[in-house]
């Protein structure tokens, strides 16, 4: 059955005559991209809307939430003041299930430990009309597009890789819980009209490279923060080589580079995808929108006058990829690795190779990876590298047992792990290296930030595709090219092995396994929710206060931090993830992993009410109860990563007034605003270099506070001399509005309750 087909007629219904209209207002073709975003604006367009500028009210079709970022979303809905979710909506336990054993036993474990989020969780989901997929159901991404996700579509959810659906042609986007309030209840959704950068694939992908080779290529043309602000558009021949789950893989990597999202056009695989899973009725209705579910021809005719910048990629000259460590868009050929490890000092032997994820857990994928497996046992090897297997979704799970691929695995030597999150977003309890020693992995993931799978600074962790990850774990080397190389079998022969081949889809359809699914309740206002006041792991939000009219004077310098700083490094997530629905306890992790500027060190600053230098959260606290309020200054691309809500929420619950960085990432921006702290651009990125530790800062142009304005920071320096900075913000009226109100949530709760 298809899950809210209602809604999906109801879209199709509209789309000519919204795109119709969109195309009479621009008076030109439109790009795909632009065909889903017009025809998904609050109200119609009087005027072509200025890329990079323009704020604009959007209404998207629905809302999806993991489990650790939906607890602090439906916190925060449960003060909004509304009865219901005002569009469907669902909640997936997919992030707080540790990989430690293996499935079974991993799923046991985190059933138990986190009882009382899952049952919070899924009392407030009857109350409120929102669908619960429990724990081993599967990964958010993998079960929207297997469900929800539709060509034509819009939707947002609370975590960075639900661009993931665009690969069934759906604008979906990443956002912090407090826009995933607005939409559910029944408000517009803002979001800064974005650029449009096309990726014209020609060729054909074949041999050793797969789709997550392609990604793996734009990330280094485009770099973490090239795709910034941008939506990112894929057309050209070499999309007929790519499967829908394929083009998911490269939607959802497209988080690294920034982009608000990524999106392929309607085409056979889409249709195919849509009716293996069993959603026959919508892949007809797409059929037979289909010109409206691409780009106009004269886009693709001549794209360079439709986007603000083209790439071409051809598929034929494409190779497989590692990229890393500590970046992914630090990008090696396979071909060069042997040259790359040894002028880096990586280390050549791989610890551990993981497959699955959120991005790389498709059956095909795991078909591709069971079919090199199965090569290897033929020839009497197995893997010598630790490995693991993630499957995206209870579907894929049963599906691939029944089908045999996890047994090909297994005999390889691998384990399986949950229908769950577990080492890509550092769920992982890593035995092999207690004591931490310098050396690699490679992953099917998609980030691989210092620390970000296990912990270990010294984990140097590669990304690339499942079919390479799996042949380095055979060969136990990173440096090995299957294109090249031959392994020894047991016999003493030199071997090769056959580029991989996979099943796109199941011969036999998918098997839906183990039921994980809680429809909505039709009437749950009589459902009670229920949070311990003494409970270590949820707590009720208390309003933060509204601004009090002011300029901020004398704020002390909490952090300036350097480098990188990711929201990763403002919130870590792994054995912090217990606490995402209790701010006052997940603020004991504020910082830690930043920098700071002055000593070089992680997770210390100075506190100058004592002079001694201590963890950046105790300080931070120290402020707040003196009533000390504070700044953070920060580098390039700040808060760049997971679209994790609790990096502004917790400074702003410890004291923060402004966050004033050279550049920032999207979503951490608007989550920001949305918290009701300040966020400045340097005018000159330089004045960065000004700030010295002692400083006292005035912010000067608050109460002034409009669109367009700039501020003065002023640092009054430890010997009595002071320098100037000029401040830019990206604030629009409604978003100035949130700031003045003392959040974006006061702001509806108090309309709700007019």
């Amino acid at each position: 059955m298809t899950a809210n087909f209602d809604m999906i007629q109801n879209v199709y219904a509209h789309l000519k005559e919204k795109q119709d209209k969109a195309r009479e207002v621009l008076g030109r073709p439109m790009t795909y991209a632009e065909k889903v975003l017009y025809s998904h604006l609050w109200n119609s367009p009087d005027r072509e809307l200025e890329r990079g500028k323009d704020y604009v009210e959007l209404a998207p079709d629905r809302v999806a939430m993991q489990d650790a970022t939906a607890q602090m979303a439906l916190l925060q809905f449960m003060r909004a003041g509304t009865p219901t979710t005002a569009v469907p909506s669902t909640v997936h336990c997919d992030h707080l299930i540790q990989a430690k054993v293996g499935a079974e036993e991993d799923l046991h474990r985190a059933v138990d430990e986190n009882k009382e989020v899952y049952d919070f969780l899924e009392s407030v989901s009857k109350k409120y009309g929102i669908g619960f997929w429990k724990p081993g159901a599967g990964i958010i991404h993998q079960v929207v597009l297997e469900n929800y996700a539709f060509p034509g579509g819009m939707m947002i959810g609370t975590d960075s890789h639900t661009p993931n659906a665009g690969g069934l042609g759906m604008i979906a986007i990443g956002v912090g819980g407090a826009d995933a309030v607005d939409v559910m209840a029944g408000m517009p959704w803002e979001l800064k009209w974005p650029k449009l950068i096309g990726i014209k694939l020609t060729g054909k992908l074949s041999g050793w490279t797969a789709p997550k080779d392609v990604i793996l290529k734009v990330a280094e043309i485009l770099t973490v923060k090239g795709g910034t602000g941008a939506i990112v558009e894929y057309f050209g021949e070499g999309l007929n080589s790519i499967s829908c789950t394929g083009k998911g893989t490269i939607c959802n990597m497209g988080a690294e580079i920034g982009a608000t999202t990524s999106i392929f056009p309607f085409d056979e695989s889409l249709a195919r995808y849509l009716r293996a899973t069993r959603r026959e009725v919508v892949a007809a209705l797409a059929e037979q929108n289909a010109a409206l579910l691409k780009a106009d021809p004269e886009v693709y005719a001549d794209p360079g006058s439709y986007f603000d910048q083209v790439i071409e990629i051809d598929l034929n000259e494409l190779g497989p990829h590692l990229n890393g460590p500590f970046s992914p868009d630090r990008a090696w050929p396979i071909s060069k690795m042997k040259e790359a490890a040894k002028e880096n000092d990586f280390p050549e032997e791989l610890s551990v190779g993981l497959i699955g994820s959120c991005t790389n857990s498709s059956y095909e994928d795991i078909d591709r990876a069971a079919g090199i497996a199965r090569q290897a046992l033929e020839k009497g090897l197995k893997a010598k590298s630790l490995f693991t297997i993630t499957p995206g979704s209870e579907q894929v799970r049963a599906t691939i047992e029944r089908d045999g691929q996890l047994k090909t695995l297994t005999d390889f030597g691998g384990v399986v792990l949950a229908n769950a999150c577990g080492p890509c977003i550092g769920m992982w309890a890593r035995m092999d290296n207690p004591e931490g020693k310098r050396n690699s992995i490679v992953t099917s993931f998609n980030r691989n930030f210092a620390k970000r799978n296990d912990g270990n600074p010294n984990t140097l962790a590669f990304v690339a595709s499942p079919e390479m990850t799996t042949v380095l774990a055979l060969a136990g080397k990173i440096t090995f090219n299957p294109e090249t190389d031959t392994l020894t079998d047991e016999n003493g022969n030199e071997v090769k092995l056959d580029p991989p081949y996979g099943d796109e889809l199941p011969k036999n359809g998918f098997d839906k396994g183990k039921e994980g699914f809680i429809p909505p309740e039709e009437d749950g206002s009589s459902v009670e929710i229920k949070v311990d006041p003494n409970s270590k792991r949820l707590q009720l939000l208390d309003k933060f206060p509204a601004w009090d009219g002011n300029d901020f004077i004398d704020l002390t310098l909490l952090l300036k931090a350097k480098g990188k700083c990711t929201t990763d490094h403002i919130s870590m997530a792994g054995p912090w993830l217990k606490y995402r629905g209790h701010l006052e306890n997940i603020s004991d992790n504020m910082f830690l992993g930043a920098v700071n500027a002055f000593t070089d060190k992680p997770g210390e600053v100075k506190n100058h009410l004592t002079g001694e230098y201590e963890s950046t959260p105790k300080v931070a606290k120290e402020y707040k109860k003196h009533g000390v309020n504070w700044v953070v200054v920060g580098d390039e691309n700040y808060g760049e990563g997971s679209s994790r809500e609790h990096a502004a929420m917790e400074p702003r619950f410890t004291g923060a007034k402004a966050v004033v960085v050279r550049s920032f990432a999207r979503i951490h921006e608007t989550n920001l605003k949305k918290q009701g702290v300040l966020p400045l651009t340097f005018a000159d990125p330089a004045d960065y270099d000004k700030i010295q530790e002692d400083d006292k800062i005035d912010i000067i142009g608050v109460k002034e506070l409009k669109p367009g304005s700039q501020l003065k920071m002023v640092m009054k320096h430890k010997d009595g001399s002071t320098d100037e900075a000029i401040l830019n913000h990206t604030m629009n009226e409604n978003q100035i509005e949130w700031f003045k109100a003392g959040s974006a949530l006061n702001l509806i709760a108090a309309q709700n309750n007019q």
